[in-house]
């Protein structure tokens, strides 16, 4: 059983909850205390106890597995520890509880930074807890005389017994630092059920205006992650949207502002919606929340899928002029981008240099690309770009890793069709004449 593994959960005696942990594994080699609040747990051991060669004793009691099962309730740790002659004393040790007006504050210093609530449910005790808490007169870590022990050995000061079950507590600690809160007098349900009625209190305190200035101004990360385990389940998710609605007639009533187009905003409202009907139907698809989302396009980028959707010329024109393109380039970015989206947009647009290996491996490609060498093309090579000698077709290698066919019409290289794996697959059906010859 893993450290910290509970043999079973909270209980309600007459002392409160209570959690009982298997006894722990031997602690080979590793010290008993990796967390700062474990050593500080350990440090008030050490500063309390009168005898240093009883805690020594108790550290080795601890590292050979003499702890039993250790239960951790409201004040008091308890476990039965055994001698090397297998000679068995129960053994406890007290930690003062906190009062419930130190509870009141410490709360609020939970509640007023999610932070704080964040890092416990992550199994965390920031120091600035700790030292918020002090500021608010509060003492969570436990100081010199705090840890009180009891042994049925019958001695006055910390004994190896109660060193022992000390140092296996620290390793508990160590796993999870709502054992300290246990502790101190209150469990882990108990305070998250009081943190969550403190959250619903506050947010009806601060009424409609409070509510509306929250949700303008948005929730800080730690906060929402820190509410994860006290909020309710979230709603189901919206039902799928067959098709986007209509765009509004934007061209009656008040004439737009100087600027503003009203078949170009149109346009725009058409495309949003259905921007956001695509972008729903992927979210309800299975498998969504485990795939990397899209890259943002540059507004360069996006001034082809605009127009790629079919506007009007008024609407393309602008679209040609905002991107830096003249009408006949966004034409051809356009057949790019119906291509192959971004990175058939790129093919076209981007002249690079592959990596010298990288072009060694690129001409073993073309030259196994067709079986005899016949029917291989002659090419002249000029960066990521091979054109066919004595012909008006191209082949372009992308940034990912396909072929792209291209054919200069009226001067200027143009798509040819779709990307593909093998270059002599994305040159089928362009050359029409080559030249007998080699690579």
């Amino acid at each position: 059983m893993a450290d910290g593994d509970a043999v079973y959960g909270s209980g309600t005696g007459g002392a409160g909850p209570e959690r009982t942990f298997a006894a722990l594994p031997v602690a080979h080699g590793r010290g008993f205390a990796q967390t700062w609040w474990g050593q500080a747990w350990l440090k008030a051991l050490e500063d309390t106890a009168l005898d240093g060669a009883q805690v020594k004793s108790g550290r080795r009691h601890a590292r050979a597995g003499a702890v039993g099962a250790v239960s951790v309730r409201p004040g008091q740790i308890t476990a039965v520890v055994q001698d090397r002659d297998h000679t068995r004393h129960r053994s406890d040790v007290l930690l003062q509880q906190l009062t419930a007006a130190d509870w009141d504050r410490l709360l609020d210093v939970i509640a007023d930074r999610a932070g704080h609530l964040a890092a416990l449910l992550d199994r965390d005790m920031p120091p600035v807890l700790v030292e918020d808490a002090a500021a608010a007169g509060v003492e969570l870590l436990p100081g010199i005389g705090d840890l009180e022990p009891e042994c049925a050995c019958e001695a006055w000061d910390h004994c190896a017994h109660s060193a022992a079950l000390c140092y296996q507590v620290a390793r508990l600690l160590d796993q999870d630092p709502f054992v300290l809160l246990l502790l101190r007098g209150r469990g882990e349900e108990e305070l998250l059920d009081e943190l969550q009625r403190r959250s619903a209190s506050r947010a009806e305190a601060a009424g409609p205006a409070g509510s509306a200035d929250r949700e303008a101004a948005g929730v800080p990360a730690a906060e929402a992650y820190a509410a994860r385990d006290i909020l309710p389940p979230l709603p189901p998710p919206p039902p799928p949207v067959a098709s986007p609605g209509p765009a509004p007639a934007l061209d009656g009533g008040a004439p737009p502002a100087p600027g503003v187009a009203a078949d170009a905003l149109e346009f725009l409202v058409q495309d949003a919606a259905a921007r956001a009907q695509r972008l729903l139907a992927e979210a309800l698809s299975p498998g969504h929340a485990d795939r990397p989302p899209a890259p943002a396009l540059t507004p360069s980028q996006d001034a082809v899928r605009l127009a790629a959707a079919g506007p009007g010329a008024a609407v393309a024109a602008r679209l040609a002029d905002g991107s830096g393109r003249d009408a006949r380039g966004l034409a051809l970015a356009v057949r790019a981008w119906q291509a192959g989206g971004a990175a058939g947009l790129a093919a076209l647009e981007e002249e690079w240099t592959p990596a010298p290996e990288v072009l060694s491996r690129l001409r073993g490609r073309l030259a196994a690309a067709w079986e005899d060498e016949a029917s291989r093309p002659r090419f002249r090579a000029a960066g990521n770009r091979w054109t066919v000698v004595g012909g008006d077709t191209q082949l372009r290698f992308g940034r990912d890793g396909r072929w792209w066919s291209f054919r200069k019409e009226g001067g200027r290289w143009a798509p040819a069709g779709p990307a593909a794996e093998d270059p002599a697959a994305a040159l089928a059906g362009l050359v029409a004449d080559v030249s007998e010859g080699c690579l």
